[in-house]
C-alpha cells in the first residue's frame, strides 16, 4: 500500500465478502483486522480478493507472523534501496548535465539534439524500471475505481517525460513548435526523490512497530527440564508442555508461565510490568515467562506455554490495538477518498489558467500541472493517525500499561474523572485483623467459630480472618452450611451454632436493630476511628463480638492521587466499606470525594451517576474482578493485573503491575499520543492547503523571490512531498523516547 487510498481500497474490497462484520486497516503496520463468520468465509477467501485489487497478502500462524512480516518488510527495504540508488546513479548526471546546460557552464555543443538523446537514455531506465511500481500500482488503483498516490506520481513524472521526448524528437526534425527545452531531469528527480522518500518511511515504519518485536525476542528459545530419570535436559521452548519441571539458573530468563516448587529468588519482572524493583520469589509463588532470574537457582512447574503465557497475551493485546483505527483517523479517511481525483482537477485547472488565460505557453502550463500533481501526494495523511498510534501504544507496553484499542487511547485523552476502587486498588487487597472487640465468648472461641465460617468466603476480609486464626494455632472446622451476602457477609453454621459475620447491616436484617446493646455501636465506632473495617459476629442471634481489620495504603497511591488532581482531574474513591472508614482511608491520601457502603453490584450505577453529573469521560480503576461491571460502564475502564492477569475483558486499559502511580503515567502518554496525531494530521493538511496553491504558481508575482520558488518547480514538489511523509513518522517516533 502507497497512502490512505490504498487503505480504504483494501478494506472495501473486504467489506465487500460475504460474512465479514468489521475490517480496519492500518497503512503503517500493513495489517489487517478482520471480524468474519468462517461458516461464510475463509482467510484464503479474503485474501484472494485481496491480491485481485492488486495487493500482495502474507499470511501466517500466529506464532510466524513476526518473522513473516520481518522478511516482508526486510525484502521491501532492499527492493526500495536498489530502485533508488539506481534511479541516483541515473539522475544525478542527468541533473548535472541539464542544469550545467542552461547555466552556460558546457559550450555549444550542448544544446545539439543528439545531447537530448543522451538525456533519454538516462532518464528512460528511471522512468520504466525505477518507477515501475507507481504504474501497477496506478493501474490496479484505476481498476478498482480508486485514484492512489501512485496516479499522482505516474501522470505528473509521464507528463514531464512524454513532454520532453516530442520536444526532442521536434528539434531533431528541425522544429521549435514544441519548444525549446526538455525536462527528462524533472521526470527522473521527481521519481528518485520520491523513491528516496519511500525508502526512509519503509525504515521508519518499521521503527514505529519495535516493540512487538522486542517483546517477542525477550522469549528464551531454549529451557532446562527435568527429564523421567531426573537429569537434566536443554530443550526448544516450543517442545515445553504443562506440568512440565523446569530448572532456572541465575541470569536465566524464565522460560514459560509457572510456580515456584523449590529455591529461592528475586526476578526482575521490569520487562512486563515496568517496575525496577526484583521481586523476591518463595516456593508457591507465580514467575513470569521471559522475566530475568537474578539471584537464587530454583525449581518449577509450567502452567501456561505457548499463546496462554502472560507474554503471548501481551503481544496479542499491544498487536490489537496497533492495528485498530482511532476515531480521529475517520476525517483523514473522508478527506482521503476525495483527495485524488479533486488534486487531478486542480491540476487541469492550473494547466487550463496558465495556458489559456495567463498565455504564458504550454511549457510553463506543463510545469505547474507536474508540479500540483507531485507536491499533493497523500502519503502523509494515511501515516498521521497510525505511527503515532503505533509509537504510543509500544512505549505505553513498555511501562506495563496495555491499552485494548487505540479507541482506548484516544477516550482516555478526555478523561475529566477518575473513579477509584479502595480494596485492591488503593490499598493493597490484603487486611489484617489489627483488634477484637469481645462480648461473653473467649477471644479464641470467637475467632475459630468466625475463622470457620468465612473458609469458604473469598474476600479479603474473609482472608484476613482465617489468617489470623491459622497464625494463633487455632484448629479451624469445615462449616455444614454456609451462605455469602455479596457486599455484606455470610450466614454459616459451625459445630451445631448459627454464625453471621459481616457488616452492621447484616446483622440488623438477620437479628433486627433491637437486638444488641448500644454500648456495641458506640464500640463499633471507636474500630472505625482507628480506620479498621468492623466485621460483626453473631453466634446463635447474639452479638458476640467485632473484628477489626485494616488493609495497609499502597505505597505510591498518595502519590499517584495527587498527580492526577494536579492535572485537574477530580478524583473519587468508590467503596463497599463504611462512612468512617472510606474517610480515613481517604484521608491517608488525599481524596476529597467517598462513595461508600456502595455494593458491588451497584457499582455501576454509580458510576453512572458520575457520568451524569460531568462534561467529559468517567475512568474507573478497580481490581478487574469484582469491579467488572464498573469497568465496562465506564468510559474508560482501567483494570490494576499482577503481571499474570493480563487478559481483563472488560477493561480498555490494563495495568501490568498494582502501583496507582502508573494511572497519571497512562493518562499523561494518552495526551501525549493525540497531541501528536493532531501534530501530523495539521501538518498534513496544512502541507497541502498551502503548498498546493504554490505548486499552481500563487506566488508568482512576489518578483522578491527566486523564481524556482515563485513558480515552483517540479523537483522541489518532489522533494517537499517525500519530506512530509518523513517527517510525520519522525514526530510519531518521538513518543518512544519523550518524558511522560
Amino acid at each position: 500500500m502507497t497512502c490512505a487510498n490504498c487503505v480504504a481500497t483494501v478494506e472495501r474490497t473486504l467489506r465487500k465478502q460475504p460474512g465479514v462484520e468489521e475490517v480496519g486497516v492500518n497503512y503503517a503496520s500493513e495489517r489487517a483486522s478482520v471480524r468474519f463468520d468462517p461458516a461464510l468465509v475463509t482467510l484464503e477467501d479474503m485474501a484472494a480478493a485481496v491480491e485481485r485489487a492488486g495487493y500482495g497478502v502474507v499470511l501466517a500462524d500466529e506464532g510466524e507472523l513476526e518473522d513473516a512480516e520481518a522478511m516482508a518488510r526486510a525484502a521491501e527495504i532492499a527492493d526500495q534501496a536498489r530502485k533508488f540508488w539506481t534511479g541516483a546513479a541515473l539522475a544525478g548526471p542527468l541533473f548535472v548535465l541539464s542544469m550545467s546546460r542552461d547555466f552556460g557552464l558546457l559550450g555549444a555543443w550542448a544544446h545539439a539534439p543528439w545531447v537530448n538523446w543522451l538525456m533519454f537514455a538516462l532518464a528512460t531506465p528511471v522512468q520504466f524500471y525505477v518507477g515501475w511500481d507507481y504504474y501497477v500500482g496506478s493501474w490496479k488503483a484505476l481498476r478498482n475505481g480508486a485514484a492512489n498516490m501512485d496516479v499522482l506520481v505516474a501522470l505528473g513524472s509521464t507528463v514531464a517525460y512524454l513532454y520532453s521526448v516530442v520536444t526532442a524528437t521536434a528539434l531533431t526534425l528541425g522544429s521549435t513548435a514544441a519548444g525549446e527545452h526538455v525536462y527528462f531531469e524533472t521526470a527522473a528527480l521527481i521519481i528518485t526523490l520520491i523513491k528516496l522518500g519511500k525508502l526512509l518511511e519503509v525504515k521508519a515504519k518499521g521503527e514505529t512497530g519495535s516493540a512487538i518485536r522486542e517483546l517477542m525476542e525477550l522469549s528464551p528459545a531454549t529451557a532446562r527440564r527435568v527429564g523421567s530419570d531426573g537429569g537434566e535436559e536443554v530443550v526448544p521452548i516450543e517442545e515445553v508442555e504443562v506440568g512440565d519441571v523446569l530448572i532456572v539458573r541465575p541470569g536465566d530468563r524464565v522460560p514459560v508461565d509457572g510456580v515456584v516448587l523449590d529455591g529461592r529468588s528475586t526476578i526482575d519482572e521490569s520487562m512486563l510490568t515496568g517496575e525496577s524493583v526484583p521481586v523476591e520469589k518463595a516456593p508457591g509463588d507465580d514467575v513470569v515467562g521471559a522475566t530475568v532470574n537474578r539471584t537464587g537457582a530454583f525449581r518449577m512447574r509450567a502452567e501456561r506455554v505457548g499463546s496462554d503465557t502472560a507474554l503471548a497475551q501481551v503481544v496479542r493485546m499491544v498487536r490489537e490495538a496497533q492495528g485498530s483505527k482511532a476515531p480521529i483517523q475517520r476525517l483523514a479517511d473522508r478527506v482521503a477518498a476525495v483527495f485524488v481525483p479533486v488534486v487531478i482537477g486542480l491540476a487541469l485547472l492550473t494547466f487550463g489558467i496558465w495556458w489559456l488565460v495567463v498565455d504564458a505557453g504550454v511549457t510553463a502550463a506543463l510545469l505547474r500541472l507536474v508540479a500540483v500533481l507531485v507536491i499533493a501526494c497523500p502519503c502523509a495523511l494515511g501515516l498521521a493517525t497510525p505511527t503515532a498510534v503505533m509509537a504510543g501504544t509500544g512505549r505505553a507496553a513498555r511501562r506495563g500499561v496495555l491499552f485494548r484499542s487505540s479507541e482506548a487511547l484516544e477516550r482516555a485523552r478526555d478523561i475529566r474523572v477518575v473513579v477509584l476502587d479502595k480494596t485492591g486498588t488503593i490499598t493493597r487487597g490484603e487486611p489484617a485483623v489489627l483488634g477484637i472487640e469481645l462480648g461473653d465468648l473467649p477471644e479464641s472461641e470467637l475467632l475459630r467459630l468466625a475463622a470457620s465460617a468465612e473458609r469458604r468466603s473469598e474476600h479479603p476480609l474473609a482472608e484476613a480472618v482465617v489468617r489470623e486464626a491459622e497464625a494463633r494455632g487455632i484448629a479451624l472446622l469445615e462449616p455444614t452450611a454456609f451462605e455469602a451476602v455479596p457486599g455484606r457477609g455470610v450466614r454459616a453454621e459451625v459445630d451445631g451454632r448459627a454464625v453471621v459475620i459481616g457488616t452492621r447491616a447484616l446483622l440488623a436484617a438477620e437479628l433486627g436493630d433491637d437486638r444488641w446493646e448500644p454500648a456495641w455501636n458506640e464500640r463499633a465506632r471507636v474500630v472505625e476511628d482507628r480506620a479498621q473495617t468492623p466485621l460483626w459476629v453473631a453466634v446463635d442471634g447474639v452479638v458476640q463480638g467485632i473484628v477489626g481489620a485494616a488493609d495497609a495504603v499502597k505505597e505510591g497511591s498518595a502519590e499517584a492521587v495527587a498527580a492526577l488532581r494536579a492535572e485537574g482531574l477530580r478524583v473519587v474513591m468508590l467503596t463497599g466499606d463504611n462512612e468512617r472508614v472510606a474517610h480515613a482511608i481517604a484521608g491517608q491520601v488525599g481524596i476529597d470525594e467517598i462513595r461508600a457502603e456502595v455494593l458491588p453490584g451497584a457499582k455501576a450505577d454509580a458510576i453512572r451517576a458520575i457520568q451524569a453529573e460531568v462534561d467529559g469521560a468517567v475512568a474507573m480503576v478497580g481490581d478487574g474482578i469484582n469491579d467488572a461491571p464498573a469497568l465496562a460502564i465506564a468510559d474508560v475502564g482501567i483494570a490494576i493485573g499482577t503481571g499474570t492477569d493480563v487478559a481483563m475483558e472488560t477493561a480498555d486499559v490494563v495495568l501490568m503491575r498494582g502501583d496507582l502511580r502508573v494511572v497519571p503515567e497512562a493518562l499523561a502518554l494518552s495526551r501525549r499520543t493525540m497531541k501528536t496525531i493532531e501534530q501530523n494530521l495539521f501538518w498534513a493538511f496544512f502541507y497541502n492547503a498551502a503548498l498546493i496553491p504554490v505548486a499552481a504558481g500563487a506566488l508568482y508575482s512576489l518578483t522578491f523571490l527566486p523564481m524556482m520558488l515563485r513558480a515552483l518547480h517540479p523537483v522541489l514538489a518532489a522533494l517537499a512531498m517525500a519530506f512530509s511523509s518523513v517527517s510525520v513518522v519522525g514526530n510519531s517516533l518521538r513518543l518512544r523516547r519523550a518524558p511522560l
